[in-house]
């Protein structure tokens, strides 16, 4: 069995119910999915950044209630660390200059780390790091 990690955009799309992505993680037993801290940051300080715009009352009800929801959300997935060894793959990524963003290159260290197999819309990017598995789950 493989290990699939979630990208922030599929885990995006899943939390809202894309018909596709649900289908696909259905048919895993959730000891086989995964989302990084890498994602768990992202969607954290999505939440914090609109908190911080957020003027009117009944808005800011509505933002930090979906901030309460969104962390027993993430917590149903085994959430993969960013340890040492994947932070010196990074690194060692980095230099390469594969025009892959920072925190997508960081998603990447850690499934190589972890031999996941990274799931995301965003294909064209991720397969120009050098042996990473990739798949969409949104075809």
């Amino acid at each position: 069995m493989s290990l699939y990690a979630l990208d922030t955009d599929i885990l995006s799309l899943f939390q809202y119910g894309h018909p596709l992505v649900c289908q696909h993680v259905a048919a895993h037993v959730s000891a086989d999915l995964a989302i990084t801290v890498i994602s768990v940051e992202e969607q954290l300080s999505g939440w914090y950044t609109m908190l911080r715009r957020t003027t009117g009352h009944d808005h800011l009800a509505i933002v930090y209630q979906s901030l309460a929801e969104t962390i027993p959300f993430l917590a149903q997935f085994t959430i993969l660390p960013f340890p040492e060894p994947a932070l010196i793959r990074f690194q060692q990524l980095a230099p390469l200059k594969l025009n892959v963003r920072k925190m997508d290159l960081r998603i990447a260290a850690i499934a190589l780390e972890k031999g996941a197999v990274v799931v995301t819309r965003n294909v064209v990017d991720f397969k120009r790091v050098p042996g990473l598995v990739v798949e969409d789950w949104t075809v």
